[in-house]
């Protein structure tokens, strides 16, 4: 039975977990959690998304403390067909760690006798290590291999056995954990604040009246996730910077200001300008007018939609270099009422 099978198994929830090839310890399967051993020592639980920094089963340590947050938060959608890395490969044993983690399978008898042959001739046998190579113990790590959580098409890919990488040498295949890679897995990573602007009138409007919307630049701030592979000392942090605001009335019949709906940043990050008394008459930088109650429907539900520039730094990549951009959007209710004319 091949690798990929018992971890076909495992997703299936057919075996039991003691039977697990260690090329996928401490992978999440649905409804599971997570558990990693490092080669630094130790185990760490992923603190999830939102956590300060945590080493996760990815091989990968993530720095969230730069990240967004507040109840409304989320991960941005990424523009054009950008998916994060389905499968990749990163240190996570030491010699010492990788011997006592596939022995006591070997012995349980899990996963069969022909699979445990073929593990013990290619990790003790000497085809190709030898005795999981404690000889060279502090000269390197064993690699493994890591799907996506989500399990995208493509995540069985990595179907490589763990295998032995020297430090400091380049490990034998594209697939591998560099700071490109880093930066996509930190991209993933990323969470920005909701969108709620501030109208003038608020919540409830009236039929033909110009409403202003803002954003205090206080409201909108870069955020950021760092990923790294301490043992490699290799890192790259992705950063997502706010750049528009888009507005959807929730209905056909409105105008918005500008017509496209759009509204770029302020140079001080702020997002159009507050509505001030004696401004009623004027036509708003950013806002929307709606033309028809909201009626017995109930409310408009007005999206607004922040696009993000995504780039990232790292090893090896000292100016920003550009990820594509992301979008995240909140919706809420704004009442209209029909009254043709209003003095503030």
């Amino acid at each position: 039975m091949s690798r990929l099978a018992l971890v076909a198994c495992a997703v299936s929830g057919l075996f039991l977990v003691a039977g697990v090839p260690s090329a996928w310890a401490g992978v999440t399967v649905p409804g599971g959690g997570r558990e990693s051993t490092n080669p630094t020592g130790g185990s760490s639980k992923n603190e999830g998304s939102h956590g300060t920094i945590a080493a996760s089963a990815s091989g990968v340590t993530f720095d969230r403390s730069k990240n967004g947050s507040g109840p409304a938060a989320g991960p941005v959608a990424a523009a054009g067909n950008w998916t994060p890395p389905a499968c990749w490969y990163a240190p996570k044993y030491t010699a010492a760690q990788f011997k006592a983690y596939e022995e006591p399978i070997w012995e349980a008898e899990s996963t069969g006798p022909e699979w445990d042959a073929q593990q013990r001739k290619r990790y003790v046998d000497g085809s190709p290590y030898k005795n999981f190579n404690l000889s060279k113990a502090d000269d390197g790590y064993w690699w493994t291999s890591f799907p996506n959580e989500n399990f995208p098409p493509g995540w069985d890919a990595c179907d490589k056995p763990d295998f032995w990488v020297d430090k400091g040498a380049p490990p034998p295949n594209a697939q591998a954990v560099s700071p490109e890679i880093l930066a996509h897995l930190a991209y993933a990573e990323v969470r920005v604040p909701g969108t709620k602007v501030t109208l003038a009138p608020s919540n409830n409007t009236k039929v033909n009246l110009p409403t202003w919307a803002w954003l205090d630049k206080s409201d909108f701030k870069p955020v950021s996730v760092t990923a790294s592979v301490p043992v490699l000392a290799i890192e790259a942090t992705t950063v997502a910077k706010p750049v528009s605001l888009k507005l959807d009335p929730g209905t056909s019949d409105a105008e918005t200001y500008p017509g496209s709906g759009e509204c770029t940043f302020n140079g001080d990050g702020s997002i159009g300008t507050p509505y001030v008394k004696g401004d009623a008459d004027k036509t708003p930088p950013c806002g929307l007018t709606y033309l028809r109650a909201s009626g017995s429907n109930g409310p408009y539900k007005l999206k607004a939609t922040i696009t993000w520039n995504i780039s990232w730094t790292g090893t090896g990549q000292p100016k920003p270099k550009d990820l594509p951009d992301g979008t995240f959007g909140t919706t809420q209710d704004v009442t209209v009422d029909e009254i043709q004319a209003i003095n503030r």
